[in-house]
């Protein structure tokens, strides 16, 4: 005899019950050292930060070693993530853009060092405090005027301007129409302009 439908036992429930968690939910896995999350969220993340890499370097295989460095980092740093500061996929992205410029800037360091003893040139040193006593105020006047947007904003400008994504790019990251992407953009620089003084 077949036995009566009970409500709440159907097949919409375990789906329901078993939905894969988002991004923020894994974040907080791996801060709790949770290697499954930390395999999940490597499945999500790990292919839009080599290609923001892969943006900077234009070279396959050091985009492949950098975006190893970042999942690394994520991993050991993942308790530094504040949802309030935004997604998780745009804290991805400033870390996976910081690492590619570092690298740049190391091959760059070792070239320069590499000209100079070939050639044997006696440079001067540059005056390196200064240069990084000024573009520390401006990254933080920069910092400050950015905490003025509203967070949709802010995420887009920090995207399209930090990381060096396109507008149909940072459209797809953040899974939203590119009407409003451009939008939020247009908007979110008005605001800084005016928050930084620039005149055009």
């Amino acid at each position: 005899m077949r036995q009566p439908l009970r409500i709440g036992d159907g097949e919409g429930d375990r789906r329901e019950q078993s939905a894969p968690p988002g991004p923020p939910e894994l974040m907080a896995r791996v801060a709790q050292g949770d290697q499954d999350a930390f395999a999940a969220l490597y499945d999500v993340i790990a292919g839009p930060v080599f290609g923001i890499v892969l943006k900077v370097l234009r070279d396959r295989a050091q985009s492949e070693e950098v975006t190893q460095e970042v999942m690394i980092e994520i991993w050991r740093g993942a308790a530094r993530y504040q949802p309030a500061q935004g997604s998780v996929m745009t804290w991805t992205a400033t870390l996976a853009h910081r690492r590619a410029v570092d690298r740049v800037r190391s091959a760059q360091a070792a070239a320069h060092r590499d000209h100079n003893d070939a050639v044997g040139a006696q440079v001067r040193p540059f005056d390196e405090v200064s240069e990084q006593v000024e573009t520390r105020l401006e990254s933080e006047q920069v910092r400050r005027c950015l905490r003025r947007l509203t967070d949709l904003q802010r995420e887009t400008v920090t995207l399209a301007y930090y990381q060096g994504l396109t507008y149909r790019e940072v459209a797809e990251t953040l899974g939203t129409p590119l009407p409003t992407i451009k939008t939020r953009m247009r908007d979110g620089l008005i605001r800084l302009r005016d928050c930084m003084g620039v005149t055009t």
